[in-house]
């Protein structure tokens, strides 16, 4: 439960340059029992977040779990609820963060969670403070701690995860509220559930032109509510949203294959896209599952990360459809493995295989 639901902000002037005296005087801080948390957020860590992932992430749900460990930070939506889009962002520390300091009981893992407008909205302002007042003999530098503080009209401490830009003679502390931190049994929980959905489809293949697919699936948001998603180890893949009154789809041929993959038989070039995608799945070279088409659209929201492509691929016994979005470091065409996001849609159908 969060106290209030807005990102309050405090400007504070003080004589001395030291920020060990600026206090609040009307509120207590401490830290979590048994959980310390403190790092600052980088030039790259900031567009990362503020230009890219959280206007994505907001697309796919208000309120996220932000699982902090030794090694990485990761946003991860709806893992603990199977009929909602899964998403998994996921950063090795050094690609967000400089100086980063955790400790817990539970093996140095932290998870709660935390609403995305919010935390987009205190990184975007601390950036605006930055930029207006850092011209001066010290540069600002953003940074992220885990806290507990007594806010007003409130009995008991709240914890928060506080933005904090200091100056020569000045500071901002911007508090974002945030949930009770998980316990053990619960960060146990967490960590099973995203275990499991780090399971690779057999068979990807590899969408360079996301803006193609995502300007036909908004036109079948308006048709139906089901979609049909074949891929084969050939390298097709062909959405297909059907109705009463009309049937819309969309093929895409010939495209880049990881995994398992097979040749497509020469009697099955000339064939239509639906009669090629039946003959497939009948030899048991392609799979097809039904997703909802609000679901999958949702998904294609991940292009305001700016990914370099996307794979699709179907998991075991159709489980569910995963889209697997791929960043390359700046001006080559090497993935960065700092950075990973994808996604898993529930299926309204078990498949076939």
């Amino acid at each position: 439960m969060f106290c209030f639901n807005k990102t309050e902000f405090y400007i504070s002037r003080f004589t001395s340059p030291k920020p060990s005296k600026f206090q609040f005087p009307l509120r207590s801080q401490t830290r979590p029992r048994g959980m310390k948390f403190k790092a600052y957020l980088t030039e790259n860590g900031v567009n990362l977040l503020e230009k890219r992932f959280l206007p994505a992430l907001d697309k796919m749900g208000k309120i996220c779990h932000l699982y902090l460990t030794r090694d990485h930070t990761m946003f991860l939506h709806n893992l603990l609820n199977g009929d909602e889009v899964q998403s998994i962002a996921q950063f090795r520390k050094e690609a967000l963060f400089d100086d980063y300091r955790i400790s817990s009981q539970n093996e140095n893992r932290i998870a709660f969670a935390v609403d995305i407008s919010l935390l987009h909205r205190a990184i975007r302002s601390s950036v605006s403070i930055c930029t207006e007042f850092g011209s001066g003999p010290t540069q600002n530098r953003l940074q992220i701690k885990l806290v507990k503080k007594l806010p007003p009209n409130c009995t008991q401490p709240m914890p928060f995860l506080t933005f904090e830009t200091k100056g020569y003679k000045s500071a901002v502390i911007q508090d974002v509220p945030i949930s009770k931190p998980l316990s053990r049994d619960q960060v146990l929980e967490l960590q099973t559930a995203l275990d499991m959905a780090q399971d690779l489809p057999q068979t990807l293949v590899q969408v360079q032109d996301l803006n193609q697919l995502q300007n036909f699936v908004d036109r079948l948001k308006h048709v139906g509510d089901l979609l049909d998603v074949s891929i084969s180890k050939y390298g097709d893949l062909y959405v297909q949203i059907s109705t009463t009154l009309i049937t819309l789809g969309a093929e895409f041929r010939k495209l880049l294959v990881i995994g398992e993959q097979s040749d497509e038989p020469a009697e099955d070039r000339n064939l239509s896209a639906q009669t090629r995608s039946v003959r497939a799945i009948s030899r048991g070279d392609a799979q097809s599952v039904q997703v909802n088409v609000k679901h999958f659209a949702k998904s294609l929201h991940c292009h305001l990360a700016k990914p370099d492509c996307a794979f699709y691929g179907i998991a075991p016994q159709g489980a569910c459809l995963t889209v697997i979005f791929q960043f390359f470091i700046a001006g080559s065409r090497q993935t960065d493995k700092s950075i990973s996001l994808h996604c898993r849609l529930p299926v309204l159908d078990p498949g076939s295989s």
